[in-house]
């Protein structure tokens, strides 16, 4: 019954199934609650996951002490987790992720000893993550992604030696060093993303042989990639962007195949460095520290990404159609923006410029889509349609740049329209996306949620916003903190989505009519007339058109 669209309140009927030992009802529709019918049952595995069951933790479960695998991730459950979970000490797999619970976590959660699989991400849990997560010494995944948990990570967690993927993010408070993992031989996914974690990376972990996908960006980390980060020979995507990195650039990172982002962090430049950001698998924007503000490197490579030299066109417009071909709204070009890949990304053109991090996760796809077409029905017509048949997403983080603005005030359009999720009586209608908006390193949008604020699913809106631009530079920031469903319609389907950017003066244009400006032009053309009227000038005054000198022409004398 998985995948069917069913469209009712849970069946009590379930329950007069002596033998059934495996349920699975995911992806439907249905709603309501679990009734209270199923306490007698001995079922062993129940998936409700991507529903619309609603309420409070169905504690008609914590009777079912047969369960060994038990998923309500994706529905609209809500207030605390109960104490009687502490009853299903058979528990090997327990899935909560993406749903509205709050509260502390209960300390008899400590009771589930048999725990190999938990995941409790996208929730609204106060407190601490609890020092008890040691007694779980058989869990392999473990994922705390965007459940609003504070820091630090607590020392217990060297105990899980079995971990093969962890997966946490977004911690709240206080920070601490880096945690101890040094005994997980099995480690093949390790996030880490946004947990305030300050000091070195541990050498260690370039001494984990199974690892394939590393992220520890957004942290405080300091101090140089460790030399043993080259002996990752299986790994595919590392992320540590967004920290405080120091040294050079290690040879082997611009030599290797595998997808490496090292940008906006603060490395040193030296004789051997690279002098450009590399277009491919390793991106390197804004990575060196402001030491090499002199020097003559490209400015990607530099903080806040400078305009180039003089003599550049400078611009007081953009006009973007993210994901998508070029197109004309009413007399506008919107320039296309094609560029397919992503996980380690920078693209660059003389306008504006694209810095694109994260691989989609679980999704078992040998290349993942960063541009995505439209599944649900749009709600608008006509050219503007164009703007929303595309947009680019992104599982991480995804960063435009306005290149070489004059300084001033800006109105910034961010368009958007949810075009995965649909709008009907079906699981896909279930998705929920959200991610949070930088402009110009300031929080504009938290949790945003395109279908919540737009009405529905393929409507699309525009949010504006007041923007001072003092270096010539235009940054926008969408980051994904782990909230919302990543398993609708499957799984991989989460992160910011963007459908156009415009950008617009509030102020009169140098120019009035056209979009840019250059600056030599503009020099060369006053100095060009200043010395042409200087010329008139001084024949009038040979001439004695200004007065109080005798000219003389063609042998005549005139006196004026």
């Amino acid at each position: 019954m998985h995948a069917q669209n069913l469209s009712a309140p849970v069946p009590p009927e379930f329950s007069k199934l002596p033998y059934l030992r495996v349920l699975d009802l995911s992806r439907n529709y249905l709603n309501g609650s679990v009734p209270l019918e199923w306490s007698t049952m001995r079922l062993t595995e129940l998936s409700f996951m991507g529903n619309r069951l609603s309420g409070p933790f169905p504690k008609v479960l914590t009777n079912i002490t047969t369960l060994k695998n038990l998923s309500i991730e994706g529905n609209l459950f809500s207030g605390s987790i109960p104490p009687q979970i502490g009853n299903l000490v058979n528990l090997q797999k327990l899935i909560i992720s993406s749903n509205g619970f709050t509260g502390v976590l209960p300390v008899e959660l400590a009771k589930l000893i048999n725990l190999t699989d938990l995941r409790i991400c996208d929730n609204n849990f106060s407190g601490r993550i609890p020092d008890f997560i040691g007694n779980w010494t058989l869990i392999e995944k473990l994922h705390i992604q965007g459940s609003s948990l504070e820091g630090p990570i607590p020392s217990s967690i060297s105990a899980l030696t079995r971990l093969s993927d962890l997966r946490i993010s977004d911690l709240k408070r206080k920070g601490s060093p880096f945690p101890p993992l040094s005994n997980m031989e099995s480690m093949r996914t390790l996030t880490l993303r946004k947990c305030l974690i300050h000091g070195e990376i541990p050498d260690y972990i370039g001494e984990m042989r199974k690892l394939k996908n590393l992220d520890l960006s957004y942290n405080e980390l300091t101090g140089e990639i460790p030399a043993s980060f080259d002996q990752l020979a299986r790994v595919d995507f590392i992320y540590l962007t967004g920290n405080k990195l120091t040294g050079t650039l290690p040879g082997w990172a611009l030599g290797r195949n595998d997808h490496l982002d090292i940008s906006y962090n603060n490395f040193t430049w030296e004789s051997s460095s690279p002098t450009e950001c590399p277009r491919g698998s390793v991106n390197l924007v804004e990575s060196y520290s402001s030491s090499v503000d002199k020097l003559k490197i490209h400015p990607c490579l530099k903080k806040n990404f400078p305009c180039p030299a003089s003599g550049i066109q400078h611009q007081y417009s953009l006009h973007l159609n993210c994901g998508g071909k070029e197109v004309d709204i009413n007399g506008q070009k919107y320039e296309a923006d094609r560029e397919q890949s992503g996980a380690s990304m920078f693209y660059m053109v003389p306008e504006w410029a694209l810095s694109s991090t994260g691989n989609f996760m679980d999704n078992d796809m040998d290349a993942d889509i960063y541009i995505e077409t439209n599944t649900s029905a749009l709600s608008v017509s006509g050219p503007v349609s164009e703007l929303y048949t595309t947009a680019r997403v992104s599982p991480l983080s995804l960063t435009y740049y306005g290149l070489c603005l004059l300084d001033g005030n800006y109105t910034v359009s961010l368009h958007f329209a949810e075009i995965i999720f649909t709008d009907d009586r079906s699981f896909y209608s279930l998705g929920k996306r959200i991610f949070d908006v930088y402009i110009q390193e300031k929080l504009v949008l938290k949790d945003f949620n395109i279908e919540e604020e737009a009405g529905g699913a393929g409507k699309p809106i525009v949010k504006n916003f007041t923007v001072v631009v003092t270096s010539n530079t235009l940054k926008i920031h969408f980051y994904w903190a782990g909230k919302g469903t990543t398993g609708i319609p499957d799984r991989g389907f989460y992160g910011p989505l963007i459908s156009a950017i415009s950008v617009h003066p509030n102020f009169n244009p140098p120019l009035g009519k056209g979009k840019k400006i250059n600056v030599l032009l503009i020099v060369g053309t006053l100095a060009t007339a200043l010395f042409l009227g200087l010329v008139v000038l001084g024949i009038m005054r040979r001439k004695g058109w200004l007065g109080g000198k005798v000219s003389t022409e063609k042998g005549m004398t005139y006196k004026l």
